[in-house]
């Protein structure tokens, strides 16, 4: 019975059209503590050379963005790496050129800009949903390529992600939403809207795709069915893009904490917090 089992497990291993397994915690964790040490490498390097690195996240619904956007940041500084995620348009910035409202976030020099959602929404959500006409997303769609090379003319290093989930996946996602009170807040009105809409988000992510993927600016996808493999699939083709070098080890040693002299703490009246844990 044993033999079988391993000859079963080699079959599985050697079957390229099967989805290697789950990933499992430990092992993401340990490849994840060292793409934290690079990201902070790159950190540096951004900071000493004033690169302008901006990077986009776009995806279908439940795809894991705001998950790969939070691992990304959290363990370099907020004054470097900024997760822009804008709200719905004002009645003032709908009478905006349409990309206008994203252009003051563009990085300046020691910058790398996350968009959690970008300009592409004209794209996506607004092309399918009804939010725009078709003749404005056709006019978007055209000018965009034209808007990114002046980026990366302008030395913005421009990072398009495309995360894609598959149908089985994206359902048993939102059905945890609605289930899970720590995750119903993700679920909106928009998204059962959106759930519906499969193929119609297919045909624009398509159209998207054969306008907007150039030379200078091109899209990356990303499967995210196994978040972990994704997460880590990513965080390592962004560090592979950026020419950043590993930091220096530095031998660091405290210096000595000086002497009280006389220190005592005072007998105040101060409010402590209760301690249940």
């Amino acid at each position: 019975m044993a033999k079988k089992d391993k000859q079963k497990q080699h079959h599985e291993q050697q079957d390229p059209n099967r989805p290697p397994a789950k990933m499992k915690r430990k092992e993401y964790e340990r490849h994840m503590r060292v793409l934290h040490g690079e990201l902070v490498a790159m950190q540096e390097w951004v900071k000493s050379t004033e690169a302008k690195i901006c990077v986009v996240f776009e995806g279908r619904d439940t795809a894991g963005k705001g998950g790969t956007i939070k691992r990304i940041t959290e363990r370099v500084s907020p004054r470097v790496f900024r997760v822009v995620a804008l709200p719905a348009p004002t009645p003032r910035e709908k009478s905006q050129m349409y990309i206008q409202r994203y252009v003051e976030h563009f990085p300046a020099g020691g910058e790398v800009i996350i968009f959690d959602r970008s300009w592409y929404n004209r794209a996506g959500v607004e092309r399918v949903m009804g939010f725009c006409t078709p003749e404005q997303t056709d006019r978007f769609l055209e000018l965009v390529p034209g808007v990114e090379k002046a980026m990366t003319d302008n030395g913005i290093l421009l990072l398009k992600y495309w995360l894609e989930v598959s149908p089985d996946e994206q359902t048993r996602r939102l059905e945890s939403r609605i289930n899970d009170p720590r995750k119903i807040w993700k679920l909106s009105d928009m998204d059962l809207k959106s759930y519906s809409r499969w193929y119609d988000y297919s045909r624009a992510r398509d159209a998207m795709f054969a306008a907007t993927d150039t030379e200078w600016a091109p899209w990356y996808i990303a499967h995210t069915d196994d978040k972990m493999r994704g997460r880590l699939n990513i965080i390592s083709h962004l560090l592979s893009q950026v020419p950043y070098k590993p930091l220096a080890h530095r031998d660091i040693t405290l210096p000595k904490r000086q002497s009280a002299r006389g220190y005592r703490e005072p007998d105040l009246p101060l409010r402590y917090i209760p301690t249940p844990f």
